[in-house]
């Protein structure tokens, strides 16, 4: 009886310690005495100890940091740029076994191919295109790691750090062109008031008198100050337009 408990004993004991617990967004690559031998699927699974390893590979999308690359643009601007990664194991089997650390794998393919892009391109369109930019880096990485059983989902470029005299330049392109801008607005202001006046004018000298009683409006502006008296020398056609301006009233009431 002793015999067969402690033999009872031991196959309770290798069944517990073999025992793995897969979760959903897992998958569990098997090697039998170093061989692959299998990928598990979610759910309790039994391995034979010693014999047999299970090593769990994360399906779930996952980064990793480009970090600040020193690149010099193809016009010869040095930038400070980095980025993210996102990415997504596709083939456990091939991540374990066709690359040894698949996440620092990535992020120095991606580091490689960030330098190559945005050393070809002029700082004008890293700045204005970033998408289009962090689209090329993406395809160059993601066709490598097809081999890894590894998705390049997306990679965006965080931060482009401009050198400091680079900064004040475009500080003050975009001052001048907030001034242009001003300018143009001012200018069409003032044209549309000049047309208003020209219409105005037009219509003063065609009404009877009309001239006179701006005249009159423009003296009365000047010196609103009843205690005080200012003489004005009127010509004698200023007078005529009064008189042109009571016969046009005249008729009216007639």
């Amino acid at each position: 009886m002793g015999f067969f408990g402690t033999l009872l004993g031991l196959i309770i004991f290798f069944i517990i310690i073999g025992l793995r617990i897969i979760d959903q967004y897992e998958r569990g690559v098997v090697l039998t005495l170093g061989k692959y031998t299998g990928t598990r699927i979610p759910g309790l699974k039994w391995i034979f100890p010693i014999v047999q390893r299970m090593i769990k590979v994360d399906l779930r999308v996952t980064t990793t940091d480009i970090p600040q690359q020193e690149v010099i643009t193809r016009d010869n601007v040095p930038v400070g740029i980095n980025a993210v990664v996102y990415f997504q194991v596709e083939s456990a089997e091939n991540a374990i076994l066709n690359i040894k650390d698949y996440t620092l794998a990535v992020s120095q393919y991606a580091q490689a191919a960030l330098r190559d892009v945005v050393g070809s391109i002029e700082l004008d369109s890293l700045l204005s295109e970033r998408e289009k930019t962090a689209e090329e880096i993406k395809k160059i990485v993601d066709g490598a790691t097809k081999a890894w059983g590894i998705n390049v989902t997306d990679i965006k470029i965080q931060d482009i750090e401009l050198p400091a005299d680079m900064k004040r330049v475009m500080a003050k392109q975009a001052e001048s062109e907030r001034e242009r801008r001003a300018v143009i607005i001012r200018a069409e202001g003032e044209f549309v008031a000049a047309d208003k006046l020209a219409q105005a004018a037009q219509r003063l000298s065609n009404a009877p008198g009309g001239l006179s009683l701006r005249t009159l409006s423009t003296i009365e502006k000047i010196n609103p100050d009843p205690s005080k008296t200012v003489i004005f020398a009127l010509p004698v056609e200023f007078m005529e337009g009064f008189r042109s301006l009571a016969s046009y009233l005249k008729d009216k009431v007639k």
